[in-house]
């Protein structure tokens, strides 16, 4: 028994244990998830049970855009688990942290988007905007547009932009039109029996398209002739990833409802469709409790996000988002990189197909750099990792991938 490590052994056996556990009771979304074991996140770093390393370029998809485990927003969480929880469905008590979180949000907002409707996620969101649209304008369709995503509930799934995704869960709901990104022909299907279109600034799951900004301004322009409302789908665009606290504003226009989600929450649950109070208030009545949820704006997830974003606005991480874009394109030169398509701190290198990805992201795992692919782009390795990454660490991450490269 001499010189046995019986602590290593153990730990080793509860890594195992782990494992199997997972997959034996956690729901699997995939034949072949990564199955890391992540035990600790800080910064711009990722640690698993073993002690290995990785730096983080996926931020949780869009998620810890101020770093994991900020310890501002850990301090105000422990503040607010002292004071109360959950307390009462979302609306009905004077909740502090959800008050103070939609006037800052709406502070750093044009006029219009002065009234905060916080959901669970990015798609609860969606789903109440898609409702909003009705309501308010008493009309059926909906305008789409494909290789768009925008969440997997059933009204979401119903707008996504993926027949291999809405394939299995038909009948979805009608009224739903699907037309190609940045191409004129949308606007033949916008009409006086249109409620709203629903676009991404930026394409997330296409591989990072951004919007021409001429047609942006004549789909909008579309949509005012027609009475229809404009909404769009910021869950990923938002605070700061392209380079501005919102990707709307490189366009110059202002949409009808704005949906948000991801960095919202600064790590805890969290989406919002903001509109004007004049819309929002259709809620209100006819029927009264025309949009409710429990759990929506919960009082953590409020109290995080603010504390996020504030830690956004105050260390300023939105003005270094576009040196590090430049440092991240001078960096990854390599024959086998077809394209890089990016928005600030968001990336699509593009490569020949997935397997050759999918071989690039499996070894860059392995020398320690998490990252992964897009859903409707595989050939496509995703970058968007903390707007703190470090100059340091985005050298670092960029050596793995050409290596990787071969």
């Amino acid at each position: 028994m001499a010189g046995l490590n019986i602590e290593g052994i153990f730990a080793k056996i509860i890594i195992l244990n782990h494992r199997q556990l997972f997959f034996q009771h956690l729901a699997q979304t995939s034949p072949a998830p990564l199955a890391l074991h992540i035990t600790r996140a800080f910064g711009c770093t990722l640690w698993d049970a073993a002690g290995k390393t990785y730096t983080d370029l996926i931020g949780g998809i869009s998620v810890a855009n101020i770093g994991h485990s900020h310890p501002y927003v850990i301090n105000a969480v422990k503040e607010q688990l002292e004071k109360y929880m959950h307390i009462m469905v979302y609306g009905e008590m004077i909740q502090t942290p959800q008050v103070a979180y939609a006037s800052k949000l709406c502070t750093y907002l044009p006029d219009n988007l002065n009234a905060v409707y916080f959901t669970n996620s990015g798609a609860e969101a969606i789903e109440g905007a898609m409702k909003l649209a009705k309501r308010v304008t008493g009309r059926p369709n909906i305008v789409a547009f494909n290789h768009s995503y925008h969440g997997s509930t059933q009204g979401a799934l119903s707008i996504i932009g993926s027949e291999y995704f809405r394939n299995a869960y038909r009948p979805l709901l009608p009224g739903i039109t699907h037309a190609n990104y940045n191409q004129p022909e949308a606007f033949e299907h916008i009409n006086t029996n249109t409620a709203c279109v629903i676009v991404e600034v930026v394409q997330a799951e296409a591989g990072v398209i951004a919007a021409n900004p001429q047609w942006l301004k004549m789909l909008q322009q579309h949509c005012t002739n027609n009475g229809v409302l404009l909404v769009l789908d910021e869950v990923q665009t938002g605070f700061g990833r392209t380079g501005n606290l919102w990707a709307f504003e490189q366009y110059s226009i202002v949409p009808d409802i704005l949906v948000l989600g991801k960095a919202l929450g600064g790590g805890m649950p969290l989406g919002a469709f903001i509109a004007s109070k004049e819309l929002m208030d259709s809620f209100t009545e006819n029927p009264v409790l025309g949009h409710i949820t429990t759990f929506g704006g919960h009082p953590i997830s409020c109290t995080a996000g603010l504390a996020a974003f504030e830690v956004l606005l105050q260390e300023n991480y939105i003005a270094g988002v576009e040196q590090k874009q430049q440092l991240f394109l001078s960096l990854l030169q390599h024959p086998q990189i077809i394209n890089i398509r990016y928005r600030g701190l968001w990336m699509a290198v593009e490569f020949s197909s997935f397997a050759v990805n999918k071989q690039v992201i499996d070894n860059c795992i392995e020398k320690g750099v998490l990252t992964d692919w897009f859903l409707f782009a595989d050939n496509c390795l995703r970058i968007s990792p903390p707007l703190s990454i470090t100059e340091a660490e985005i050298k670092n991450a960029c050596a793995v991938i050409i290596d990787s490269l071969g």
